[in-house]
């Protein structure tokens, strides 16, 4: 093995002595590495620490003993070389110090070509940037493993991911950062901690916001903590808008005030697209899904089409109006893609209004980490790759669809479709269903119009 500094003339008398041997030798194997003079210091320094060598200038040369299964044997430097070639093999070096000169010079200038074809390759392959904020949270650990195995994005689809949190949980992401390089993905390009808020968003594709206020109505008001939803979007918005790119895509997720986070991020970040920002609620579909699939002794990836309306961590609606069973053990029987209607299986009206019900909320409060992790993950997949006839429940902004009023963060059926989504608006719904999705919207304009009580607060005379 021979390295040294691209530009040193004894490198480039080794090297030529090297080719020789290789060419006129059968068993004589060379491997260079040219290093750039501003780097070779720092490079010397580390191979010989690694090693338990000694050695201060260009070239060192060592010998590989892999059929020995040892670590490399230090021959030396130039001098070092050119003694073992002519003891051993009995040939000299004639080069004159002129062609020495000459060879180091073309040596620099093929090693700057090649960092820059290096370069310009990298560019090529570009990542998608995701960041996550409050990355110290349980779901962001069970969240990335989902991210970089492939199945979100695509098996070519390189990411590098970001974690974002405070300074306080800076030991926690260097953990969880040792932990994810130690798994070795294949797709991710990198991953790295953040606790700088200044740093936030750059160059974001996708930005995960998993932040979270802990409600106890005995110590604040419902108005204090929208205050501080209000507070933790008002910093994210403006750093969105300067440092992301133009088309990032922002997923509101966690236990409270999801619709609100969503909202606020628009309200705060006026340039980023609304249709870029959503609320998920597959948390509550999967739930329920698996709640009824044991009602009905049957695989839950049977049940398909359950819709979470209105205020998905506060006063949602879960409708099994429009549900359908494949693959369910009935009477009737058909092909694989037959389905039959999911409340023609249930007879047990009682059941679906308080057990049901009383079980999903019970299952969604308890889970810490991996259900709403595959929620998050679900949603990228759909978003990316698309949901081909399948119901799909997220917040978004309302422009009147099925009369919900305009403005609010409102979670309704949508069908994702080549990098976009639109809203099922052909979905029939009955009186009571509007009825319910009338209190829902009430409770997320009243949330909207207290932030907006506080933004006037802090800006009286407009943002």
């Amino acid at each position: 093995v021979f390295t040294g500094k691209a530009d040193c003339p004894h490198y480039a008398k080794a090297e030529l002595l090297a080719d020789y041997l290789q060419a006129n030798l059968p068993d004589f194997r060379v491997h260079k590495i040219t290093q750039h003079p501003d780097k070779w210091e720092q490079w010397l320094h580390e191979i010989c620490e690694r090693n338990g060598w000694e050695h201060k200038e260009s070239p060192i040369v060592w010998r590989e003993l892999l059929d020995l299964g040892g670590k490399g044997l230090l021959l030396g430097g130039l001098n070092d070389f050119l003694q073992y070639a002519e003891h051993y093999y009995s040939i000299p070096s004639m080069m004159s110090s002129e062609e020495m000169l000459d060879i180091a010079e073309e040596n620099l200038q093929a090693h700057i070509e090649i960092e820059k074809e290096e370069e310009e390759i990298k560019s090529l392959i570009k990542p998608l940037q995701i960041w996550i904020t409050s990355a110290s949270t349980p779901v962001c650990y069970h969240l990335i493993p989902l991210l970089a195995n492939g199945e979100v994005f695509g098996m070519t689809t390189e990411i590098s991911i970001h974690l974002l949190d405070a300074d306080q949980f800076k030991e926690v992401l260097c953990s969880i950062v040792l932990e994810v390089e130690d798994m070795a993905f294949p797709l991710l390009r990198s991953i790295s901690e953040h606790t700088d808020i200044d740093e936030a968003f750059i160059q974001a594709d996708i930005i995960i916001v998993l932040d979270d206020v802990l409600l106890n109505l005995e110590v604040k008001s419902l108005e204090n903590y929208i205050r501080e939803v209000s507070e933790i979007c008002q910093v994210y918005a403006p750093l969105i808008e300067k440092n992301a790119k133009s088309e990032v895509r922002v997923i509101s997720s966690g236990k409270t005030f999801v619709n609100l986070k969503a909202m606020m991020i628009m309200t705060y970040g006026s340039s980023i697209k609304p249709e870029n920002v959503i609320a998920v609620a597959t948390s509550w579909e999967s739930a329920a899904k698996a709640v009824l699939a044991r009602k009905l002794n049957m695989n839950a990836g049977g049940v398909k089409d359950v819709i979470v309306w209105g205020n998905i961590t506060g006063c949602n609606y879960i409708d099994l109006s429009h549900a359908k069973l494949y693959g369910y053990d009935c009477a009737i029987r058909g092909p694989a893609n037959f389905s039959c209607p999911l409340l023609n299986m249930i007879y047990d009206r009682e059941w679906i209004h308080s057990e049901f019900l009383s079980a999903l909320s019970s299952q969604v409060c308890r889970c810490v980490g991996m259900l709403p992790a595959h929620a998050i993950a679900s949603v990228l997949r759909y978003w990316y790759h698309g949901s081909p006839g399948e119901i799909v429940s997220v917040g978004i902004l309302s422009k009147g669809q099925f009369s919900i009023p305009e403005g609010i963060v409102f979670s309704m059926p949508v069908r994702f479709q080549n990098g976009n989504w639109e809203v099922m608006t052909e979905l029939e719904i009955n009186e009571t269903t509007q009825e319910v999705l009338g209190r829902s919207a009430h409770e997320l304009t009243q949330e909207k119009l207290v932030a907006l009580k506080e933004i006037e607060e802090v800006h009286p005379y407009g943002a």
